[in-house]
């Protein structure tokens, strides 16, 4: 590559976004390609160059600044998040009784899209073509719930939330089905271990994704009315 010294080191450290295109995407640090630099992989440079900020981090959310890689090691994590990190989900949905107006296999796609909040480390896979599981691979969960009237409600009452028991089944915050006097719903569920590459419902995110730091450069001195309208472009980039 024809490159002097001097963009030697914007070559290997920034992707320039330029007016009409983006360059410096590709990854050049390997061995021979710049003189003088010895790019050789050492496990012993990367332990001293690679680090993890944890930005923000809270139940649902977690955003980190991982420093010292390629862009392409950062899209490996986010790939493995996704699709290999193993959890627990429904697989097996028994449905006894189910007199509501939601059709058995909508509510069994419900079912499956539950989090489960168990350690997938204290079980097994479950072996192919093993219908029934065991205590070492499978979660056993019963949903049983029958709506009735509230005798207690005020005569003239229009609310649902007065007039029925039982009414609505949730799962912690995610909505499953709305019943009426006489509804009910009796269901065993098995959980199995699994990874988000056989189905979406064992991946342990909703969303993985990354991005690349910003740098912002100006190239010219700015003064006068251009300096107000270069910080209001420029202020979205600078979170």
């Amino acid at each position: 590559m024809a490159a002097t010294m001097s963009n030697v080191d914007e070559i290997r450290n920034r992707v320039i976004l330029g007016e009409f295109n983006v360059k410096n995407v590709h990854t050049t640090d390997y061995p021979g390609n710049y003189p003088g630099y010895d790019d050789t992989w050492s496990l012993q440079k990367f332990q001293k160059n690679f680090r993890i900020d944890v930005v923000q981090m809270d139940e649902t959310c977690m955003e980190f600044d991982m420093v010292g890689i390629d862009a392409s090691i950062a899209n490996a994590f986010r790939r493995i998040l996704l699709a290999e990190v193993p959890t627990m989900a429904v697989e097996k949905v028994f449905i006894y009784n189910n007199t509501s107006i939601i059709q058995d296999e909508v509510l069994a796609q419900r079912l499956g899209l539950i989090p489960i909040k168990a350690d997938p480390r204290l079980f097994e896979y479950r072996n192919a073509g093993d219908e029934e599981g065991t205590e070492i691979d499978t979660i056993q969960l019963q949903l049983k719930i029958k709506c009735t009237r509230n005798h207690q409600a005020t005569k003239d009452s229009a609310d649902p939330q007065e007039l029925y028991l039982n009414h609505m089944v949730y799962s912690k915050d995610i909505l499953l089905a709305k019943l009426r006097p006489g509804q009910e719903l009796d269901i065993v569920m098995h959980c199995v271990k699994g990874i988000g590459q056989d189905h979406a419902k064992f991946s342990p995110v909703a969303t993985a994704s990354y991005r690349l730091l910003p740098e912002i450069t100006l190239m010219k001195p700015v003064e006068g009315g251009e300096s107000r309208a270069s910080e209001t472009l420029l202020l979205p980039w600078s979170h």
